[in-house]
């Protein structure tokens, strides 16, 4: 049995897809099991124990060497990746993406059964003709995680829910002589805090970050800041505004692996909704989620242990990247009380 999944973005979605990895497994434990990603996501999954290959792909680095005039070297790179995907017969081709990106290279693998939500997904970009196999479509109202259970369902595969979440003992290491590096005791109780995200509306505001890190340093709580690279500045600005001068940074200096692994040492993540939101619900720890023009609903930390902050206005969720209000006021009408509350309450529990 050859089975391949396909959800190549994002980070978050990627880390959505990782019960139905263990479910598969778990269904056919002789299995081939490869798995369809994308470079940014690929940290994340490559070398699982429940995956047989990682098959990455380079789509926006193929297109970045276009724009930069690089067209045969990059048509020399899909065409080789190609030639990768179809060595494979595949048994079960499994489409969690349901985009036209991910349709495209469904169409060119070669799969007796590729199996995908029919006609009537939100946002699905016709990605339903390079099927063979059509689920009825399901409420987009519902979680991530729970369609993805519903889709296994429909052929026959039950899905219970746990991540299993690849840490390796190289990335403990690593976060250890980091964590070392930048100052922080991690002997204390630590809450991280990830406040980047790549939607304008999803953000909350520096002052307010700066706030809740002064509160909970205050109460003896050591806490450490994370993001990505492109995150410094803003991250920076926070900090700046912070009249506490003991938070850790450590943005743009861990992989997705090392990243999980300080996720899992922490008491508490504290995050608006992006990736590395779902990365640390993914290891078992609790998250204290900022959700704004988002519907938690359909993509907040997945589990009960987690605390969703949102304000209920008529206007959330919109689903935009730009407020056509102006205020963004369900963002910036959420207060630091309020989450330094929702971080104490879970403290006091564990």
């Amino acid at each position: 049995m050859n089975i391949l999944i396909v959800k190549t973005s994002a980070i978050g979605d990627v880390t959505h897809t990782l019960p139905a990895l263990l479910a598969l497994r778990k269904q056919f434990p002789e299995a081939q099991i490869d798995w369809l990603v994308e470079e940014a996501a690929a940290d994340l999954i490559t070398g699982h124990p429940d995956l047989n290959r990682v098959l990455v792909s380079r789509r926006k680095g193929w297109i970045d060497d276009c724009k930069k005039g690089s067209v045969f070297k990059a048509l020399k790179e899909v065409l080789a990746f190609i030639r990768e995907l179809r060595a494979v017969q595949y048994d079960i081709l499994i489409d969690f993406q349901g985009l036209l990106k991910s349709g495209m290279f469904i169409a060119v693998c070669r799969a007796k059964r590729k199996i995908g939500f029919g006609k009537g997904m939100e946002h699905a970009e016709h990605s339903f003709l390079f099927l063979n196999e059509k689920i009825p479509p399901v409420d987009m109202n519902l979680h991530a995680v729970d369609r993805e259970k519903m889709l296994l369902a429909a052929i026959g595969v039950e899905q219970e829910g746990d991540y299993r979440l690849y840490i390796p003992e190289d990335s403990d290491k690593e976060l250890a002589a980091l964590l070392t590096e930048a100052g922080i005791d991690s002997n204390k109780p630590l809450i991280v805090i990830n406040p980047m995200t790549t939607w304008p509306t999803k953000h909350w505001n520096s002052k307010g970050f700066a706030e809740l890190a002064d509160k909970l340093i205050r109460r003896g709580l050591v806490v450490v800041f994370t993001g990505g690279s492109n995150d410094r500045a803003g991250v920076n600005e926070i900090i700046g505004q912070m009249q506490e001068r003991r938070a850790g940074n450590v943005v743009g200096r861990t992989s997705l692996k090392t990243l999980a692994a300080l996720y899992k040492r922490a008491l508490v993540v504290v995050s608006t909704d992006t990736g590395p939101m779902h990365i640390a619900a993914a290891t078992g720890t609790s998250v204290v989620a900022i959700f704004g023009p988002t519907a938690p609903w359909r993509t907040g930390p997945y589990g009960k242990q987690h605390r969703v902050i949102r304000l209920d206005l008529p206007c959330s969720p919109c689903l935009k990247k730009q407020c056509t209000l102006g205020t963004n006021a369900c963002m910036t009408e959420i207060n630091a009380e309020m989450v330094v509350e929702c971080v104490e309450t879970i403290v006091k529990r564990v």
